[in-house]
């Protein structure tokens, strides 16, 4: 793991650590489902690290759908190879 995946990964733990401390302190309000998705952040960083951003920053860009691309191209070569033309 390299420096920069820990950091995001410590960043995540105190971004979850944070807001669960925050929810608890609210003493079951309902404010207390506003730190929610920050938690749900938090822990997505825990488990990804810096796998999280570099897809937020592909998405952004435009990048997010290059995979699904070049899948679909790809199956549509391999159809025209296996397809026997009509005649």
């Amino acid at each position: 793991m390299t420096r920069r995946d820990i950091l995001w990964r410590g960043i995540g733990v105190a971004l979850a650590v944070t807001a669960c401390g925050v929810a608890a302190a609210m003493n079951g309000s309902a404010l207390a489902m506003l730190v929610f998705p920050i938690a749900l952040l938090g822990l997505t960083l825990m488990i990804n690290g810096k796998r999280v951003v570099v897809v937020l920053r592909a998405e952004r860009h435009g990048h997010g759908h290059t995979a699904e691309a070049i899948h679909v191209v790809r199956l549509r070569r391999s159809r025209r190879r296996v397809d026997p033309p009509c005649s």
